[in-house]
């Protein structure tokens, strides 16, 4: 795991050598096939894939009472064994727009429960954040059926 200063210093480097961090964040509570391929596509845009993980402060805020269900180092750790992420760091925050600012990706990545369009309500808080530094910002789509959410749902009522 990057303090975020360091992962900043990966992003200005991989800049210097004229390759781009790709950059995307989340809570990653219970990882699931559509975060792998999430990922996967997320890291096939790029050099290097970072995920910058809510702490687990943030996920109880954003998700309710009893979330996070993993806690912050071992979904770190989970993370850390894919293949495509390349770096991982934390944040605090509700949103991950100062720590785009700090990091200065070259593209800036969310699921497809967001919108690309600067104009949506549905944009990434982080969008504009990562549009003010210079990066691409990219909506890769959402794997129907496939959440977070629905597995706990499915885990509490048994049904499938």
């Amino acid at each position: 795991m990057l303090s975020r200063p360091e992962l900043a210093r990966r992003s200005a480097q991989l800049r210097a050598e004229g390759r781009r961090l790709v950059l995307t964040n989340g809570c990653f509570d219970l990882l699931h096939a559509g975060h792998v391929r999430y990922l996967h596509q997320a890291r096939a845009l790029g050099d290097a894939l970072a995920v910058a993980l809510n702490g687990d402060a943030s996920v109880s805020r954003l998700k309710g009472s009893g979330r996070p269900i993993t806690p912050l180092p071992d979904r770190a750790e989970v993370l850390a064994a894919l293949a495509d992420v390349d770096y991982i760091t934390v944040f605090d925050e509700d949103d991950a727009s100062r720590l785009v600012t700090e990091v200065r990706p070259g593209i800036y990545v969310k699921g497809g429960d967001y919108s690309g369009d600067p104009g949506s309500a549905r944009f990434p808080p982080e969008g504009i954040a990562a549009a003010r530094a210079g990066a691409e910002v990219v909506v890769l789509p959402f794997l129907p059926g496939r959440s977070t959410t629905s597995l706990i749902q499915k885990l509490r009522t048994g049904k499938r």
